[in-house]
């Protein structure tokens, strides 16, 4: 008589939880190292701030095996292991900076990580399965637009740099603008899970390329040149071209058409013109790009950038041995090239592993979803991320124009870290169904069921 028995597939939670302790410990010591190459001693504050990002990151681990043991294993620990340096950099420029105490970036910081990993576990426990954002879309776009437009408000609009971006209630700043990037994915997702039929094939061929009615593209473009012209207004370029790079990657991932790819790119050419032409500050960001070297330039910040990674060369000069903080922004648009400056270039080329890893498993997320909406939706999400990258370390190696955007996790500032952490608790959620066995996946309290009714796997 043979006996049957049950195979229950690795959750690889113990495997996460061994790679965050890991995280951590490399985080400990780069920080120790700092402190040994600024002060000479080991910090004192040491076990009190790798307590807590141990603590927190552990938490939400805790978390994960409770609301969702199958998510992928290793979004986590990179997550993790890339905030945490983050704040051993930004610390180091504290250091620099000659920053006493209480005026620390770097505990603001932390502050800002245990609210994001805070955050990112409420959204594991509000959004039960992911499929119930799809009931949502339109709202999403509403919100999505508010957001952006909130800093243009008299009262609490705040603007800095020449960018009205913020918003500021009380004393602390906001950048609504990264969480609608968000709500306008989920948006995006949405739309074109509902359409994608008629955008791929109805319509008329045109030029060899194959268009859709304008009654099928409209909203969707409308959508985006509404939140373009937003960001244009403040002043943001930055943000205006993820947006939209954001918005012809998922279009052509619902449709699979190369005619969007083409498409795009004329767009976005002549959006480059015609914003060089109509604003200064961009010619600015230009010229400096073409010639950061010119004696004439406006802004020595790229030129400095520049020679502060070369000063790095292969190896770097050591944590806390360079000179980053004679960059401007050190800790936010350019805490990249201070990395570069103290690990080098092999340094920095395992951080963009890091990163080529963690959008990697967004898309394996996104293949082993199992209807379209999720499928956009990881596809989002993990396109944000990298072009996001992509676009800041673009930026700092003069491979495209610099635009100010925040490396994910690694800059300074609370919004940019929030809302990447949100989009790694969504990351985990859309993973643990996809993962989940088929016979321990179970409608949960109506969650879900309408969210797919009439939706094609």
């Amino acid at each position: 008589m043979s006996t049957i028995t049950t195979f229950r597939p690795r959750t690889g939670r113990t495997t996460e939880l061994v790679l965050v302790l890991f995280a951590i410990a490399i985080v400990l010591l780069a920080y120790v190292n700092v402190a040994l190459a600024i002060q000479g001693e080991v910090p004192p504050n040491l076990m009190l701030h790798g307590g807590l990002l141990l603590a927190f990151t552990v938490g939400f681990h805790l978390v994960l095996r409770w609301k969702a043991r199958y998510a992928d294993p290793l979004l986590l620990p990179i997550t993790t292991l890339l905030n945490g340096l983050g704040l051993v950099m930004i610390l180091r420029l504290d250091y620099a900076a000659g920053r006493d105490v209480g005026s620390l970036v770097a505990s603001r910081q932390l502050m800002w990580s245990a609210l994001g990993i805070t955050l990112a576990a409420v959204v594991l426990f509000v959004v039960r399965d992911h499929r119930v954002l799809r009931r949502y879309t339109y709202i999403a776009m509403v919100a999505g637009f508010v957001l952006l437009l909130l800093p243009m408000l008299p009262l609490i609009g705040h603007e800095e740099n020449g960018s009205r971006l913020w918003i500021r209630l009380g004393g602390f700043s906001f950048q609504p603008g990264e969480v609608a990037k968000i709500a306008l994915t989920v948006f995006f997702a949405g739309y074109l899970v509902a359409t994608r039929d008629a955008l791929s094939l109805v319509g008329r061929r045109f030029l060899g390329l194959q268009l859709p009615r304008g009654r099928d593209l409209g909203p969707l473009l409308a959508a985006w040149g509404l939140s373009v012209l937003i960001l244009v207004a403040q002043r943001d370029l930055g943000s205006s071209l993820l947006f939209f790079g954001l918005f012809v990657a998922m279009l052509y991932v619902a449709t699979e058409r190369v005619s969007w790819i083409i498409i795009g790119l004329l767009l976005f050419s002549a959006g480059a013109v015609l914003a060089w032409r109509l604003f200064g500050h961009v010619q600015t960001r230009v010229n400096l790009w073409l010639d950061p070297f010119d004696p004439s330039a406006s802004s020595d910040q790229v030129a400095k950038g520049l020679m502060g990674m070369g000063h790095g060369g292969l190896f770097g000069t050591g944590l806390g041995e360079g000179y980053p903080h004679l960059t401007y922004f050190a800790n936010s648009d350019y805490i990249f090239a201070s990395f570069a400056e103290e690990l080098g270039l092999v340094g920095v080329f395992a951080m963009l592993l890091l990163y080529a890893l963690l959008v990697e498993r967004g898309l394996r997320t996104a293949i082993g979803a199992r209807e379209g909406f999720g499928k956009l939706l990881a596809t989002g999400l993990a396109f944000s991320i990298g072009l996001q990258v992509f676009v800041v370390v673009g930026g700092l190696t003069r491979v495209i124009p610099l635009t100010g955007l925040t490396t994910p996790f690694l800059s300074a500032g609370g919004s940019s870290l929030i809302a990447n952490w949100i989009i790694v608790a969504l990351l985990l959620r859309i993973s643990d169904h996809a993962r989940r066995p088929v016979g321990e996946r179970v409608e949960l309290e109506g969650q879900g069921a309408s969210a797919v009714v009439g939706e094609a796997r």
